[in-house]
């Protein structure tokens, strides 16, 4: 009893014990402090408020068929001594775990002794997950001269053809269509523009004169090199003009 030095308040039950008075006063003599004696029987019918024992002497597990009534009985950080014991080691350690009790251990194979954790029944403390990340760090760049290495010069990008301005006249579109395509009945003069473009695209091979002797009939017989690749099959001195709906976009 000497380990239970100092606790304040302590409750003894027990069932048939014959020298009751004797326990109870080696009990205060070794604590020190105020024992107070509850048969088991009568346990149920106690009205003791919660978190009032700073220490629970029981006189076997038996007495009790749970030890919630106990746990709630004990102070935080409270503790809780069996005298004895008749199931095995292992199942009264189970049990008063299950029950919430912490740090059991079996003390010369006849006494058990327990503790109640140090917040009470019931208590709850509110979990965040929420991790803090340093926003200035994410972006953060090692002033490592190796950094410099890896990084793309944007003037080397672009070419002399990019830095060209276009030109006005390429851009212009039909006020109406939104695109380089004239409307019906166009008045601002780009079914003009486009007319005199196809003109242009036309190929005239009047007097055309083949070395191969395959120019005229496709591009599945003309050679890599040939002058008239991409144009349809035509006949010598014919005239070759695209129709008007392969001059026209798909979209």
């Amino acid at each position: 009893m000497e380990e239970f030095k100092g606790s304040e308040k302590i409750l003894y039950i027990w069932s048939q014990s014959t020298n009751l008075e004797e326990q109870v006063n080696q009990i205060t003599a070794c604590t020190g402090g105020t024992v107070q004696v509850e048969n088991f029987d009568r346990l149920s019918l106690a009205s003791y408020p919660s978190a009032c024992f700073d220490l629970i002497i029981l006189e076997n597990d038996q007495l009790t068929g749970g030890f919630d009534k106990l746990l709630y009985l004990l102070k935080p950080e409270g503790i809780l001594h069996l005298l004895s014991f008749v199931s095995s080691e292992n199942s009264i350690l189970q049990e008063l775990k299950l029950s919430g009790f912490i740090r059991g251990r079996i003390v010369n194979n006849t006494t058990v002794t327990c503790e109640k954790p140090r917040y009470e029944t019931g208590s709850a403390v509110k979990l965040s997950f929420a991790r803090s990340i340093n926003s200035a760090a994410v972006w953060k760049i090692d002033d490592d001269g190796a950094v410099d290495d890896d990084l793309i010069n944007e003037d080397d990008l672009l070419d002399e053809e990019d830095k060209k301005k276009p030109n006005s006249e390429t851009l212009k579109v039909c006020g109406t269509t939104g695109k380089r395509r004239a409307c019906k009945n166009c008045t601002c003069g780009l079914a003009d523009e486009l007319d005199a473009e196809k003109q242009k695209s036309h190929v005239k091979t009047q007097n055309a004169k083949s070395s191969c002797g395959n120019c005229y009939l496709g591009d599945a017989f003309r050679c890599s090199t040939c002058p008239y690749l991409g144009m349809p099959a035509f006949k010598p001195g014919e005239k070759v003009e695209l129709a008007d709906s392969l001059l026209n976009p798909d979209i």
